[in-house]
């Protein structure tokens, strides 16, 4: 029995050929639909080359496996969530690799309601059922159909706002050839048909998965120019950049500058609790000043969770919460079965500029002066534990409090700092932020990182 080495924490990601081929996802399939005694899957796949064929193998599996397959076609990680609840089926998978590499793909499941599978709650027992390859032959064999479910997606999306109060706003929207394209055309024709005066400057927009303009991720500085020269060139309110399968957007302010996910958690904390006052909201550990100010300021509830999709999924669930944020751009929705969407936030954005009356930088800005942060930095350590322990005792002393709900987080009388480990790498991952001193926290940053490099030297 060969190990399949495609089987990640959270999903199924591999290099194509070796990693992942038709033979394993068609496995993959069989075993997803085995092990949940599935009757119905839906199915969809981003514009990746190799996506089609791996696409028609998985559905072939599930087939097998005596379970009915519904194919809603190009589809964003985001659409097979919605559509996993919407349709009513036993689970849900998506083709994508996102912004890995061209020759890369990849699987990401779901069961019922959108309830996600990782390592914890599946993935590996469908990882040993597709290892073993011993599945029951003849059968009654699944049936195949497509079904667009773009419509009530859309629909749904709109539902986050009141979208004939927006005003007057140009925004620039980057698909990056991947997989939001087609959303964003429908969402055009809705405020074009309404006389809703969102107007849409299209930057790399054609799904194709040669990704002539580069792997569609925003994270990295390289990718984001192209953005931040369209808001620039055309005057825009806001700029806007996915990832492959936009499970995660990007914001640019009026001025081309690129916004760090940490404030927008507090920016969609603040949208939700306008609205919904003392819901509870969900963050992660690595920063967080600024998110529960905002929280607190407008009558939520903070609650702090391990960070990591699996984890913010289990936790909103546990607490019913409105909204979970991590500074990584995933946002996470109650309404939308608690999973993430990338094309949620930037709406709920666009609404809040309209109703404050206020630009994108001023209102960000103000936070940003408020709660200056180092923005994530990765360290390579030889032992990440022993650093770990080390930082413990030099720091642990003059702590006020001390967390280790995910890694080692530490507040001081005007500043604060996590650090924590990788999980797939030799690295320490480090954040620090301070009240209103960036003076502060960038000597505070200094002196952690040279701690570190003198301990691993």
């Amino acid at each position: 029995m060969t190990e399949l080495t495609c089987f990640k924490a959270y999903d199924i990601r591999g290099r194509l050929g070796d990693e992942l081929n038709e033979d394993i996802v068609y496995r993959i399939g069989r075993a997803f639909a085995q092990y949940l005694s599935a009757k119905t899957v839906v199915i969809g796949g981003d514009i990746r080359l190799s996506t089609p064929t791996l696409k028609q193998a998985l559905a072939q599996g599930i087939m097998d496996e005596g379970c009915d397959v519904i194919d809603i076609g190009l589809a964003g990680t985001e659409e097979i969530y919605f559509a996993t609840a919407h349709l009513k089926v036993d689970g849900g998978i998506v083709v994508t690799a996102s912004h890995n590499p061209k020759d890369y793909n990849g699987l990401k499941l779901v069961r019922e309601q959108s309830k996600p599978i990782s390592g914890d709650t599946g993935l590996l027992a469908i990882k040993v059922l597709a290892e073993k390859n011993q599945f029951i032959e003849g059968l009654t064999k699944g049936n195949y159909r497509e079904k667009s479910n773009l419509a009530p997606f859309v629909e749904h999306l709109l539902t986050y706002v009141d979208s004939k109060a927006l005003k007057p706003i140009k925004l620039v929207v980057n698909a990056g050839n991947g997989a939001a394209g087609h959303v964003i055309d429908v969402l055009e024709k809705h405020f074009v048909e309404n006389s809703i005066a969102v107007e849409f400057i299209k930057v790399h927009h054609q799904p194709d998965g040669n990704f002539p303009n580069g792997i569609p991720n925003p994270l990295l500085p390289e990718n984001r120019q192209s953005t931040s020269d369209a808001v620039l060139a055309h005057q825009a309110d806001m700029g806007i950049a996915w990832d492959g399968d936009f499970d995660r957007c990007f914001l640019f302010d009026e001025k081309g500058n690129f916004i760090e996910g940490y404030y927008i958690v507090g920016l969609l904390a603040e949208a939700f609790l306008q609205k919904h006052p003392n819901e509870k909201i969900i963050h992660d550990p690595r920063l967080t000043l600024n998110t529960i100010d905002i929280i607190e300021k407008n009558k939520g509830i903070a609650i702090q969770c391990k960070t990591g999709h699996a984890f913010i999924k289990e936790r909103m669930r546990k607490e019913d919460a409105i909204y979970g944020g991590e500074m990584s751009a995933h946002h996470y929705f109650r309404d939308f079965n608690y999973c993430d969407s990338g094309m949620i936030p930037w709406l709920l954005v666009a609404e809040l500029m309209s109703q404050s009356g206020k630009t994108l930088s001023s209102m960000v800005c103000e936070r940003i002066n408020k709660y200056p942060s180092s923005g994530e930095i990765n360290r390579t350590v030889a032992n990440a534990d022993i650093v770990l322990t080390k930082i413990s005792e030099r720091y642990l002393g003059q702590a006020l409090e001390v967390e280790n709900v995910d890694g080692l987080s530490l507040k001081f009388d005007n500043w604060r700092f996590n650090v924590r480990k990788s999980n797939t790498e030799p690295l320490l991952r480090i954040n620090v932020e301070s009240i209103g001193d960036r003076i502060l926290m960038e000597e505070k940053t200094a002196e952690i990182l040279m701690f570190i490099d003198t301990l691993d030297n």
